[in-house]
């Protein structure tokens, strides 16, 4: 590993950057299957010094994730952990939309493309009409814009059955459980599941907000200590992801502006364990909470869509060249550095 040029915080382990508070997680997506963006996305981002990639559990997109992350190694980057996320039920993260567009009236001004950030909708995006399902994350943006009620969302919760031998022939790093409000019973399940997969984990993630939910933020701390107690009980080590605005992808102050909020009404009840902002982060999150007295214990930042949505303009000009964004000597290194602006105040943080 060559740290030369790099933040500190490039050559920390996981557990190291978490407890200095300079985490920095990408998030691939839960229902993406866009296995060649995947794929660029890992290999700029473990490049630019993140200490964990959270994918779906999934062989494709994990064998995806692992070329990207063995790109960056061969590079000097240190290599970060390989999360699978999975969910306690129906979430918004593990679904993808559907529609047919034989139904799709030909004077549709399909607004439905326009509000897509995945580009995963339409001829003139994927080169056929419809949606392109791997390319699709789930953020719903599609769902309220179709003028006529056409798109339908289809979920992609795995079955509890499937979990302990995915998990044991993809050998995750970590895992990240999604869950929502007076699902202990279906959580405790999960974690069950996890358990009976044999795979030795480095960290369990609790991923929660309030967002769609009528949930107080202290009605959130007591679901959140219930989780902590039946990780503690399985043997479990707790981080605990506060999702502000999920799978948002937007570069404004407001959007940042709704994980800080979160973090500051449940951080003070929080249970043990470090604690992580996602859901709206971008590069306006770190200087929002300079402010905020208990900033020092907020553990890091993950970014996912506002990640994918830097890149993509890159890696659309290097699959129309017929090639990878890796593999591209020009584009790569520009990659490299949009990445590195929205990583490396993390990395350096005080």
């Amino acid at each position: 590993m060559n740290c030369a040029g790099s933040p500190l915080s490039s050559c920390l382990t996981p557990e190291e950057a978490l407890a200095s508070g300079r985490w920095v997680k990408l998030i691939c997506g839960a229902s993406n299957q866009d296995l060649a963006g995947i794929e660029d996305l890992c290999g700029i981002f473990s490049l630019a010094g993140v200490h964990c990639i959270d994918g779906a559990v999934d062989a494709a997109v994990v064998a995806a994730i692992r070329r990207g992350i063995n790109w960056a190694e061969a590079r000097g980057a240190s290599r970060p952990w390989l999360m699978l996320s999975l969910s306690d039920g129906d979430d918004p993260h593990f679904r993808k939309a559907w529609f047919d567009p034989a139904c799709c009236p030909p004077a549709c001004p399909r607004p439905c493309e326009r509000v897509c950030p995945a580009l995963a909708i339409g001829l003139a995006a994927t080169g056929a009409p419809g949606v392109l399902a791997e390319r699709c994350y789930g953020c719903g943006r599609c769902l309220p814009a179709c003028p006529h009620g056409l798109i339908k969302e289809r979920s992609q919760v795995l079955a509890g059955a499937d979990v302990p031998p995915l998990l044991a022939q993809l050998r995750p790093d970590a895992v990240e459980l999604h869950t929502h409000p007076g699902r202990g019973v279906a959580f405790a399940e999960r974690v069950g599941q996890l358990r009976a997969s044999g795979v030795q984990l480095q960290r369990l993630a609790v991923s929660a907000g309030l967002e769609g939910t009528a949930q107080s933020p202290a009605a959130l701390v007591a679901e959140l200590w219930q989780r902590f107690t039946l990780l503690r009980g399985a043997g479990f080590r707790p981080l605990w992801q506060l999702d502000g605005r999920p799978m948002s992808g937007d570069v404004g102050a407001g959007t940042a502006r709704a994980a800080v909020k979160l973090v500051a009404a449940v951080l003070p009840q929080a249970p043990p364990g470090p604690v992580q902002l996602a859901g709206g982060t971008n590069g306006h999150t770190l200087p929002q909470l300079t402010s905020y007295p208990l900033q020092h214990r907020i553990a890091g930042v993950a970014f996912g869509g506002v990640a994918r949505r830097l890149l993509q303009p890159l890696l659309l000009k290097a699959q129309g060249r017929g090639r990878s964004l890796l593999a591209d000597a020009e584009l790569s290194p520009l990659a490299l550095g949009l990445a590195r602006e929205l990583v490396n105040p993390w990395l350096e943080r005080t």
